[in-house]
């Protein structure tokens, strides 16, 4: 088995999609090493990406003498420091430390004027972890968010900021929706302004990233009446009911778009046909959904072998029938070697 690259802080998970808001600033209201350690891991992981901006984080700077006696005036300060950047909105996270001593983070954020403050608890010691983090995160912000007239466009809720894929699921998802003719009109939150989470009310249909934000789209449905799907579309065969689902969604047809992207499934299929019948040792998170891994089995005739040629599902799983198509190319590239 393999662990999943989003285990962890639910600090680290809430910063993956706040400093996602490009002319936002995010503070940690904790000791410098929260933030520090944070900067660092993001910092390293968007050059991974080629993405070369820098998160725009701030550290309360929490020492000895605020454990002890308390933080919220150093917090005070930090958020003058930010307001003077005039940012167009200020993210405050709470860290463990900020948690245990109990400072009263809301109130000092409630005196701040002619800025948007949003508060998102994230001490990880209560209980959590990275995925609650960007819950909390996406919860938050949603408070930025407007209603309007539903206008056949799609929003993308949770997109996982942190992956090496991100950019080519977006890319896979958007040639998707084009086959039916649909549009992306937000995408919340990944690489946007602040001003742009106010369009989050305006989209005919919420497709999130992934089904453990099942939450976060009811409550985007209770405030603004949108539907949402409760994934991107994974796997040949998810991949054609999501076609169908977006399709009845928005209450356009859907039977020419399932078509041409069976005849290219099909075609996918048969170029990687070579895989057929190998002997495999599949390595695989524990949380990978049995149907996905049963179809490629099943599809390709994939004898599963304790001493098979090991080969890896990666986690996340790959997206659509592009995201397919680059792990199969890499399976057979292993094959290869």
């Amino acid at each position: 088995m393999i662990s999943s690259r989003t285990e962890g802080c639910t600090l680290t998970g809430a910063l993956s999609v706040t400093t996602s808001v490009q002319d936002a600033i995010t503070v940690i209201h904790g000791p410098d090493g929260c933030a520090h350690h944070n900067f660092s891991l993001l910092h390293a992981l968007h050059f991974d990406n080629d993405q070369l901006n820098l998160p725009s984080i701030l550290s309360s700077s929490l020492k000895e003498q605020e454990i002890i006696f308390g933080g919220e005036f150093a917090l005070e300060e930090t958020l003058s420091g930010a307001m003077g950047e005039s940012p167009g909105a200020i993210f405050v996270l709470t860290s463990c430390v900020a948690a245990a001593i109990g400072d009263d983070v809301r109130a000092v954020c409630n005196e701040i004027r002619g800025c948007p403050v949003v508060v998102i608890p994230t001490g990880g010691f209560l209980g959590g972890g990275f995925s609650d983090g960007v819950r909390s995160a996406l919860i938050a912000l949603s408070e930025l968010g407007k209603g309007g007239d539903p206008n056949g466009t799609v929003t993308l809720v949770g997109e996982k900021n942190l992956e090496y894929e991100a950019e080519a699921n977006y890319r896979e998802v958007q040639r998707l929706l084009g086959l039916l003719g649909v549009k992306v009109r937000l995408r919340f939150v990944r690489n946007i302004a602040v001003s742009e989470i106010a369009q989050l009310g305006s989209s005919s249909l919420n497709i999130l990233r992934e089904e453990s934000l099942a939450d976060v789209g009811d409550l985007l449905k209770d405030r603004f009446g949108t539907p949402y799907l409760p994934s991107f579309p994974l796997g040949f065969e998810g991949t054609l009911t999501f076609l169908s689902q977006v399709g009845d969604a928005l209450n356009t047809g859907s039977d020419r778009a399932i078509s041409m992207e069976l005849e290219r499934q099909k075609g996918i299929i048969d170029q990687f046909s070579e895989l057929r019948g190998r002997a495999v040792n599949i390595c695989h998170s524990d949380h990978m959904p049995a149907p996905f891994l049963s179809e490629l089995l099943e599809l390709f005739d994939l004898q599963v072998k304790e001493r098979g040629q090991i080969l890896t599902l990666p986690d996340p799983i790959p997206v659509g029938t592009s995201g397919l198509s680059r792990m199969l190319s890499r399976w057979q590239r292993v094959l290869h070697a």
